[in-house]
């Protein structure tokens, strides 16, 4: 399936501006502000909160102080978790964001999951090549195809790799913000839901791999919702389609991304998902990401 009602979620100890990622994430921005820890974590818990209400399953885990993992609140980017049981471990470009990866998260998971089989790509690492999860890879998990924007954090070789060892089919393509720069995230210029797809196509430079993903799309029969480089500087590429424990399908992504997004917009998304949103400002401004990036799916299947 490509939605599930299973999230894992890291609740930030010292959530702060991280310089290591600053450098190719230009969508961070350091705050003045003195307390960025404790609106961090009172947007996280509020976020949470309106999951479970909504009937999502959230599994919360707490951060540590030590060893210092400014980014821990975007969990998805050093492991995602299928369908098969199967959990992949990435190789990720800044060295305090390695110190992420938590074997005893997957521990805990495992009490719950079935894990059969863990995968850990992070020796990558030693050869300068990363692939920073589902923020590089945004997987058409029913279609098994995996759209990649290429970048620093996104190497074509860790790609082929994750290829081989899924069975997924890759997408590659290069995109860019206003100025040229490459996208540091696949996932913040672009959504696959179930039945639609949201993406930035301004950010798509080249013709050739702009007509490549659109034929992807027409090829599994994806309404496609264009947002421009305003609203995706906004978080508007940056949204999950997961569904609550009734089934029903919501579209989860920020206040800031909503109201970034036109009526039309707005309208045919809705014929799809509920939108939920949270109100997470400090962390998409001083982290570079969104509601998206906080979330890992947790697709393993439910021990009986």
């Amino acid at each position: 399936m490509q939605t599930t009602s299973h999230l894992l979620m890291i609740r930030p100890v010292d959530f702060k501006f991280n310089q290591q990622t600053a450098d190719n994430n230009k969508f961070q921005v350091a705050s003045e502000q003195s307390n960025v820890q404790q609106q961090a974590l009172a947007e996280f818990d509020g976020f949470v909160k309106v999951l479970i209400e909504n009937g999502v399953d959230v599994t919360v885990v707490e951060d540590t102080l030590d060893p210092e993992t400014p980014d821990s609140i975007f969990p998805n980017n050093w492991v995602s978790f299928h369908d098969d049981g199967s959990v992949f471990l990435y190789p990720m470009h800044s060295p305090n964001r390695r110190l992420e990866r938590r074997k005893d998260i997957i521990e805990t998971l495992s009490q719950n999951f079935e894990v059969n089989h863990v995968t850990d790509l992070s020796f990558f690492e030693q050869q300068h090549l990363f692939l920073e999860g589902t923020g590089s890879l945004v997987l058409d998990r029913i279609n098994k195809i995996a759209y990649a924007c290429l970048s620093v954090r996104t190497d074509e070789e860790v790609l082929k790799n994750f290829a081989a060892l899924t069975g997924y089919r890759v997408v590659s393509f290069t995109a860019v913000d206003q100025q040229g720069f490459p996208i540091y995230h696949t996932n913040v210029m672009m959504c696959i839901g179930e039945k639609f797809a949201v993406v930035c196509l301004e950010s798509i430079a080249s013709t050739a791999d702009k007509i490549k993903v659109l034929e992807s799309f027409k090829a599994t029969k994806k309404t496609v919702i264009d947002i421009s480089f305003d609203q995706m500087n906004h978080f508007a590429g940056n949204m999950l389609e997961v569904q609550n424990k009734n089934g029903e399908s919501l579209l989860v992504m920020s206040e800031q991304a909503l109201k970034a997004l036109h009526g039309t917009q707005i309208t045919a998304l809705s014929e799809f998902s509920k939108i939920v949103t949270a109100p997470i400002y400090t962390i998409e401004q001083n982290g570079g990401g969104s509601a998206r990036c906080m979330l890992a799916e947790i697709h393993l299947p439910l021990k009986k």
